[in-house]
Order: C-alpha cells, then structure tokens, then sequence
C-alpha cells in the first residue's frame, strides 16, 4: 500500500470516530434533556415542585370516571392521612394547612393475566391539592392544579382552559367544582375504612 493510501485510511477513520463522537454527544444530550416535571408551574398557581414525592404517599382511596373513561388513585401526604385518622371532615373540623392530595388519572386497560379487572394503562394527567389558609384565602383555603401527560413525549404540560373540566389556569381552578363539598372542607374523596 502507498503511503497516500495510509493517509486516507487514516483520515476515515478519524471522521468515522468523529461521526461516532457527534452522534453520542447528541444521544446523550437529548437523554439529559428529557423534562424535569418539577419545574413545572401552573401559570398564577401551584408549582409541580410543591408536591415532590407524591409517587410514595399513602393511598386514600381509587375512584373511576365512567364519563372520561379513567382510573384514579388519591394518594394524600403525612398530614392529610394524619387529619383523616383523627376524624377530619366528618368531625367538623378542616384539614390542616400543608395537607397535600395528588390524583392520578390513567387510561385503564385489561389485565393480561386476570382479563376481568382492569388495571391502570397509560398515564393520562396528575391533580393536586394544598390547603394553605393565608395563601388561598379566597377559594376556601385550598389551591389546585392539574398536569397532562403526553405518552408519546414522556412529559406534561399544565392544565388549561380548554382541558375538560374547565381550568381557570390557576391555582383556584377547583375550586367552583368543589364548592359542592363546602361541608367537607372542600374535599370529595373519604377515607375509605381500613
């Protein structure tokens, strides 16, 4: 082989391993790039952030919407459980400020081994809800805020006012839905017996 020869094989072989360096900077960026769900915020509202590890509060209850055709668990923080053992609302008395509630609504699906019961499919949108007395004064101490997931894209988006049911694109978004349980300090969801 000529010494030209050399020298081009050379030359490929640097742009292949070049190529191949581009090629994984990219991969690796849009691996790092992929959404961080608690920088999310609704606009005027909740932030994401404020319910870090919802995933592992403990469950009060499931529900089912035969109208959108969804599955839910309601899962509440320490304090809201805390609140629920004591009697709250049943008692009379209001959930203290810090109690938390997320909602996760999937799309259920059939379960592969039992085809009688339906588990839950894709990830559809994830409500919150947070008692702050000074902060939500107006909306009956409670804020709220709803985040949809995008399947295909791995990520949400807040709720807007096009969503069904309706948002005001703020942290008082439930709370004209919840006035029909004024007497249960704004919350529908009861703490099933354990």
């Amino acid at each position: 082989m000529s010494e030209q020869t050399h020298r081009d094989r050379r030359f490929l072989r640097a742009v292949a391993i070049t190529f191949a360096a581009i090629v994984l900077l990219v991969l690796g960026g849009i691996a790092v790039a992929q959404q961080d769900k608690y920088s999310l915020k609704v606009p005027g509202g909740l932030a994401f952030a404020e319910f870090r590890g919802y995933e592992g509060w403990q469950v009060v209850a499931t529900s089912q919407s035969p109208n959108l055709k969804l599955v839910a668990v309601i899962l509440a923080n320490p304090a809201m459980i805390e609140a629920y053992a004591s009697g709250v609302p049943e008692n009379g008395k209001a959930f203290p400020d810090g109690a938390r509630m997320a909602k996760i609504h999937w799309t259920p699906k059939m379960n592969q081994y039992f085809p009688e019961t339906t588990v839950p499919g894709t990830l559809h949108d994830v409500d919150f809800m947070v008692k702050d007395s000074k902060r939500f004064a107006d909306s009956g101490g409670w804020g709220w805020a709803a985040f949809n997931y995008d399947a295909a894209a791995g990520t949400f988006t807040p709720a807007t006012e096009s969503d069904t049911p309706p948002q005001a694109n703020d942290a008082k978004c439930g709370f004209s839905c919840h006035t029909v349980v004024q007497s249960k300090d704004y919350v529908f969801t009861e703490y099933g017996k354990r």
